[in-house]
């Protein structure tokens, strides 16, 4: 029998738990056998002592097997369950987009996914703007949804690494949170109860995130892979440029809207290009396309012949939507905004100077998107699924003084001063263009 006050006083002073230590710490976090006290000392030794590849591991799978593991799944699926997590970004709707898209390629993708929190958006969020979707499901539920259509995408249940959701409520109030291999621990144990034959993992950096910089990114982006495949799970990391928007939405209903017309083949082309890469190395990665540019041929067929597009109508018709209104939604050329919440003010915000967009931060757009009401502080917070910002403008475009950069879609009358200040300093207008256009994917972490 361990004793909790030992194996924190071995960490602090730099010590490496053992698998068993580990176990027993993590078993008694979720059964009430660690103080709030003693928890937040572990963190804190941790954070400053650090954790070994293999203490992350040990913690991972710890905290994997601390509550429930979806499946079995049936046994034609082998080779089959694939999906991605996403570190957080401002625009970053691709899961809405990739999910379906593997779907239609004969994927199965049981998505356990987050809601926002600070200045970046969650897909969860952004489902829920479709009235009458739910995002709570049993392990039944999934697995029905799952053999319906081929996807789903949903919240974490209390049974599912109930380790992880005690420990981040204590490291969100210790100041423990940016460590990466509570990072690692966290995320790639919620992946793991998915029990998924391939994941990617989209880590990224710049100022709308919380790696600034591309060194710190791949420090953690190596972490995680080593994570995942100690686990078994294929495991590959994107290294992703955030310090510029995702597509041209930022908010809810707006992000769902950029998110269907990407389905119909008709989204911008950067946010086209993510889900093409991240869903061709999904396919090279589980062994169904025999290259990635085989996987990205698949991958974006299905975002031209109408067939992801499909696959996300019938996902959301299996989590509750209204089938007619989802028809809607999902088709090619209709109304989204006869079915989707809409701002009632639409304010058009004009550009200051002439010359080419050099950059435009996401940072202050997502605090700006926050401020209107599509983010929340708190986890308790409610959100306006209407509100939002809309991009004018790419990044190396010619603009002129008096040119529309952005639009703010709002429900309060007056948009308040500070949100018009962060925006006029959120456009960077330089007297020539950017040297080398924006590369989201800079670098592949195996």
């Amino acid at each position: 029998m361990f004793q909790i006050p030992a194996l924190i006083a071995k960490k602090r002073d730099g010590g490496q738990l053992t698998p068993e230590e580990m176990k027993y710490f993590v078993r008694e976090v979720v059964n009430g056998g660690v103080q709030d006290c003693q928890l937040g000392a572990m963190l804190m030794a941790i954070y400053f002592k650090d954790l070994s590849d293999d203490e992350t591991n040990c913690l991972t799978k710890a905290m994997r097997d601390s509550g429930d593991v979806l499946g079995p799944w049936p046994v034609e699926w082998e080779g089959k369950i694939v999906d991605k997590h996403s570190t957080g970004g401002v625009g970053d709707k691709i899961s809405l987009i990739l999910a379906p898209a593997l779907a239609a390629c004969g994927m199965k993708v049981p998505m356990i996914s987050g809601r926002s929190l600070g200045h970046t958006g969650g897909t969860l969020d952004k489902l829920e703007s479709i009235e009458g979707l739910f995002v709570s499901a049993s392990k039944d539920k999934m697995l029905q949804i799952l053999k319906n259509v081929g996807c789903c995408i949903v919240g974490q249940t209390d049974n599912i690494v109930p380790a992880d959701r005690r420990m981040y409520a204590v490291r969100d109030v210790t100041g423990t949170v940016d460590n990466d291999g509570l990072i690692a621990g966290s995320i790639i144990s919620k992946k793991a109860v998915e029990q998924p034959n391939a994941l990617l993992l989209d880590v990224k950096f710049g100022v709308g995130t919380f790696k600034k910089d591309k060194n710190s990114a791949r420090k953690l982006a190596q972490k995680l892979v080593n994570s995942g495949n100690s686990l078994g799970i294929k495991t590959v990391a994107f290294l992703t440029d955030m310090n510029n928007p995702i597509g041209k939405m930022i908010g809810n209903a707006l992000e769902v809207a950029e998110s269907v017309n990407c389905l119909n083949g008709n989204g911008p082309s950067e946010l086209e290009d993510l889900v093409v890469k991240q869903g061709g190395q999904l396919l090279f990665l589980s062994g169904n396309a025999s290259s990635t540019d085989e996987g990205q041929r698949k991958l974006k067929e299905t975002l031209t012949n109408g067939e992801a597009a499909r696959k996300f109508k019938e996902m959301i018709i299996a989590q509750g939507a209204n089938p007619e209104k989802a028809e809607v939604l999902c088709t090619k050329g209709a109304n989204v905004w006869s079915v989707l919440p809409k701002a009632k003010f639409v304010t058009p915000i004009k550009s200051k100077c002439s010359g080419f967009v050099y950059a435009i931060n996401s940072q202050k757009c997502g605090v700006c998107s926050k401020m209107l009401g599509a983010g929340r502080q708190a986890s308790t917070d409610q959100i306006d699924p209407s509100v939002g910002l809309e991009l004018c403008v790419d990044i190396g475009a010619s603009i002129s003084e008096g040119d529309i950069w952005i639009k703010i879609h709002h429900d309060r009358e007056v948009i308040p001063d500070d949100i018009m200040t962060l925006l006029e300093e959120a456009i960077d207008v330089q007297s020539s263009p950017p040297e080398i256009l924006l590369t989201r994917v800079t670098e592949t972490i195996k």
